[in-house]
């Protein structure tokens, strides 16, 4: 059994040593022809025109038929062909040997050193060839040996004889040389690319540790905000529950810090839970309507708030030609605007942030949207923009640093772009602001040129001032609300949860009630359903439900407990200000608007 193998193992060798040899022939058989041609030019100027041509003409038949059977036996050479090659290879080298012949018995002066010339030439090319077969080519050039015999017979007792002989081990010992050098040469390059091979093998092995350790930590990292989330919600649900009672000054500050706290970390798990959907190709994308309109007014409503808070400037510009109505995820692109503005505002202290929304048409069904967002904030510095996008990176890295935060938003931000086909660019200059921009393209379902967005107003049509309760547990939401109804001077009260609105309700008299849904102690419908059926003040009170779900049975739910509106969060202040202005007609003038605002809040 070894026996046999070790035989194949040779056949195997050695067919792999024949094919090695005629691949290195077929990519010179070009440059064969050019060679014989310039051998018939020596002929012919030694042996004569004819003789020179006939020459010619013989060697490049024997070569095209060479060229023929190599290329049909270099794909059999593995299946008892491969002795097919020596064999041809040797009669067509025979016809080369003639020229050196010729040379020698041409009666020119020239002859006999020309004969050396193309006899040396002959047995360069074939070890040239050949260099990977040195065997081969000792058999393939037999007979350029038996013309060297010949030619040393025939000049025994001559003058040329012991010259002739000479040269001979000169010409073995320089083919020595090539082959030596070349299996040298070539025995190097073969380390280096098994070298390379190792090297590329163990890259390979790396990345994939790699992979496999970033798969891993993405894993861990989703599992372990999302399990988070439960404890959390516990947290901040008993802390909720603490609210109601009765508590100190001191207690109820600690509280606060415990809530807010606690949301900040809910909305860092957040951002950790995106940014392992996006690295595991998970993050979804929805494919709806978007009213472009809407979808501006619903990213700037809460940071117009914020930035009036701060004291700065808030303004809505838009550009160009901007439609009506596009295909897309109206969520994730709120998501990555709300990101720079939300930045925009944090880091501004003075002057202004600026939202252009810049519309170009690509064609009748394609437009490029640009949402660039301007601030006159602190700048950012060369080396720091940088490394901007990269993840759970902040420009202020040190301990003293104002805002906190994992560095994942403008991560997050970015890589939502991308995925959606667009990109976020930044510029800025440190120490008088920034500007990023969002680009981003669409399919156009309807166009439409779009006014300026206008600052939309809580004003009634009689301009009388409404007595509003803002029941919302959620403190910057009630903010939010207070300080928009403010702005037209309404009055305002609030209540955290429905068990203080429902106990506010008994005894104060409110033209109109903004309810949340989702509240600790008792919720929003609760609450609704509580006061229809007291006999309060409120009774008829007209009660706009406000829910983070569109959902249409969510809706039904919230009219069914006694609502007469249903508006979805955030919060669309036109449809809350169209409401507005049917307060003064009761409960049934507030429901012949609410269905229309609903259906469009949820379109």
């Amino acid at each position: 059994m070894v026996g046999s193998e070790g035989a194949a193992s040779q056949v195997g060798e050695r067919a792999s040593e024949a094919a090695q040899a005629l691949t290195a022939i077929l990519q010179t058989q070009y440059l064969r022809y050019l060679i014989i041609a310039t051998w018939a030019l020596g002929l012919i100027g030694t042996v004569g025109p004819l003789a020179g041509a006939v020459w010619f003409v013989g060697t490049m038949a024997a070569g095209m038929l060479r060229g023929a059977v190599e290329r049909h036996v270099i794909e059999r050479v593995g299946e008892g062909w491969g002795f097919v090659f020596p064999a041809v290879a040797t009669l067509t080298t025979a016809a080369w040997a003639v020229a050196p012949l010729l040379a020698w018995f041409a009666p020119h002066p020239f002859g006999h050193a020309l004969a050396v010339a193309l006899l040396i030439s002959g047995y360069v090319l074939v070890f040239s060839q050949l260099r990977r077969s040195p065997k081969q080519a000792m058999v393939i050039s037999a007979p350029y040996t038996a013309v060297a015999c010949f030619m040393l017979a025939t000049s025994w007792g001559t003058a040329n004889f012991w010259p002739l002989l000479a040269v001979m081990p000169l010409t073995a010992s320089g083919l020595f040389v090539l082959v030596t050098m070349t299996m040298l040469r070539e025995e190097k390059i073969r380390s280096i690319q098994e070298h390379q091979s190792h090297l590329i093998a163990e890259l390979e092995q790396a990345r994939d540790k790699a992979d496999a350790a970033n798969a891993a930590k993405s894993s861990f990292l989703g599992v372990i905000s999302h399990e988070l989330r439960t404890p959390m919600n516990g947290v901040l649900g008993a802390a909720q529950l603490m609210s109601a009672t009765q508590l100190d000054a001191t207690q109820r500050e600690y509280l606060s810090i415990i809530r807010n706290s606690g949301d900040g970390l809910l909305g860092l798990l957040n951002d950790i839970l995106d940014m392992t959907k996006i690295e595991a190709g998970k993050m979804t994308f929805e494919v709806v309507d978007v009213d472009v309109q809407q979808l501006i007014q619903r990213a700037v409503a809460a940071y117009t708030a914020q930035a009036e808070a701060k004291g700065i400037r808030f303004s809505v510009e838009t550009e160009g030609e901007v439609p009506d109505i596009v295909r897309g995820d109206p969520l994730r692109v709120s998501q990555v605007i709300q990101n720079l503005l939300s930045n925009a505002v944090k880091f501004t202290d003075q002057g202004e942030v600026r939202y252009v929304i810049r519309g170009e048409r690509l064609s009748e069904r394609r437009c490029r949207f640009a949402f660039e967002v301007h601030d006159t904030g602190s700048g950012i510095s060369p080396e720091d923009l940088d490394r901007l996008f990269q993840p759970f990176t902040q420009v202020d890295a040190s301990s003293t640093r104002r805002f906190g935060g994992t560095g994942l938003g403008l991560t997050i931000a970015r890589r939502m772009a991308q995925i959606m086909g667009g990109d976020i660019t930044v510029a800025s200059t440190f120490g008088q602001g920034s500007t990023f921009t969002f680009t981003c393209e669409a399919e156009v379902v309807s166009w439409a040129q779009l006014a300026p967005v206008e600052a939309i107003t809580a004003d009634t049509h009689d301009g009388v001032a409404l007595n509003v309760l803002v029941v919302e547990d959620h403190p910057v939401n009630r903010m939010i609300l207070e300080a928009w109804m403010a702005s037209a001077g309404h009055a305002t009260a609030s209540a955290e949860n429905g068990e203080i609105a429902v106990a506010m309700a008994q005894d104060q008299a409110f033209d109109l009630i903004v309810m949340d849904v989702n509240m600790p102690v008792m919720d929003g419908l609760s609450a609704t359903r509580a006061i229809r059926a007291g006999q309060g003040v409120n009774r008829q009170t007209p009660i706009v439900v406000l829910s983070a779900s569109a959902r249409h049975e969510d809706h039904e739910a919230g009219l069914e407990a006694g609502a007469d509106a249903y508006l979805n969060k955030p919060i669309d202040f036109a449809a809350l200000a169209a409401l507005m202005t049917e307060v003064g007609g009761g409960r049934d003038a507030v429901r012949a608007a609410g269905p229309e605002s609903s259906e469009s809040m949820a379109a």
